[in-house]
């Protein structure tokens, strides 16, 4: 019998080897002076000294702000379609929003990214989706991991998880607890489907109408391809911005980022037991890739307002005073928002008007 090796099991050294040396320039362009160089280390090295220059704020007493999540079945979108740098975009939206909804300033991102077999060029695409979300979400790509595992994954199947660690001060951290009747709450924007729902939206667009990646849909003047691959908005520059601005501190009592749920359980999950949320239906612009899908799919309303964001990717819930200045720091970054409701007294409900 002759010597087995690893590659003949699926996993080829020479080939992985290749595709590390294609990371290292994606994750050095992301890396903040914070950032300490351990390159072939087993580990990243981010400097927590929370007094110092580097940070866009001073703390007292910092907390660190956690969150991991994935990108789901967009993935398969993604397949389809041979285009791979988007969703490392989406990977990263998908953590860095869900703990700027504590107040939290981005730090750091590890990714693990899973595959069955090595491949260089796809890897390299996926990485520079993440590396560019990271740009755009001002947290360093410190590391991450990159699993080849043959009889867990098939053909050019993969799977994505990211990790995020952010900072909040303890004494501003954001949780809901202090929203009070007579907030506003004030909508930021979505992209679209952002990466909730694509199970629905994979088997109304491809296994129910049969429609193909490349199909043209002219009411929104894009193939289905493009329309399904847009990236989720990543809203840090917002969040800094809103965070930064006011003299007085927790004047945002609550922020919700609307993912899989829908805009009622994303804010129901914040609120105080005393307080209720009243929606305004037809308050904010739905952009026309939920119309699409719905007709095609004879979805129920209530439906889709369970399972997508219906074109709200981000909710600020505030005293009515200060929610002037969200709306004018939103458009001076290309962002629409919308104030689509208000607290009431309650019993820690959302619901529509």
């Amino acid at each position: 019998m002759s010597p087995t090796t690893y590659k003949d099991s699926g996993v080829d050294l020479e080939l992985y080897e290749k595709s590390m040396q294609r990371l290292p320039r994606l994750m050095h362009r992301t890396f903040s002076p914070r950032v300490m160089r351990n390159d072939g280390g087993f580990a990243g090295l981010f400097q927590l000294d929370f007094n110092c220059a580097l940070f866009a704020r001073q703390y007292e007493e910092p907390i660190l702000v956690s969150g991991t999540d994935g990108v789901g079945t967009k993935l398969k979108v993604a397949q389809l379609v041979g285009r791979h740098d988007t969703v490392g975009i989406d990977l990263v939206a998908m953590c860095v929003n869900d703990i700027l909804c504590c107040g939290a300033e981005p730090l750091f991102f590890l990714d693990y990214v899973a595959m069955s077999r090595d491949n260089p060029p796809l890897l390299e695409q996926i990485v520079q989706g993440i590396s560019q979300g990271c740009l755009l979400a001002d947290s360093s790509l410190l590391g991450g991991e990159t699993a080849i595992m043959p009889d867990l994954y098939q053909g050019d199947d993969y799977d994505l998880a990211g990790f995020c660690v952010g900072v909040a001060e303890k004494k501003h951290l954001i949780s809901g607890d202090h929203i009070a009747d007579g907030d506003v709450v004030i909508g930021v924007q979505s992209s679209g489907f952002h990466s909730n729902g694509f199970s629905l939206v994979r088997k109304v667009v491809f296994d129910q109408v049969g429609l193909s990646i490349d199909t043209h849909i002219d009411e929104l003047g894009q193939s289905v391809g493009e329309a399904l691959l847009t990236p989720t908005l990543i809203y840090s520059a917002l969040t800094r911005g809103v965070l930064g601005h006011y003299k007085v501190k927790n004047v945002v009592h609550g922020i919700a980022h609307i993912t899989g749920g829908g805009l009622l359980e994303n804010t129901q999950r914040i609120l105080p037991d005393n307080v209720d949320l009243v929606f305004d239906k037809g308050s904010w612009e739905v952009p026309p890739v939920f119309g699409w899908l719905q007709a095609l799919g004879d979805i129920p309303d209530d439906e889709m307002a369970r399972v997508f964001n219906m074109g709200l990717g981000l909710v600020f819930i505030m005293s009515p005073f200060y929610a002037g200045t969200v709306t004018e720091i939103a458009t001076s970054l290309g962002l629409k928002s919308w104030l689509i409701g208000k607290a009431v007294s309650g019993g820690g409900q959302s619901r529509w008007s």
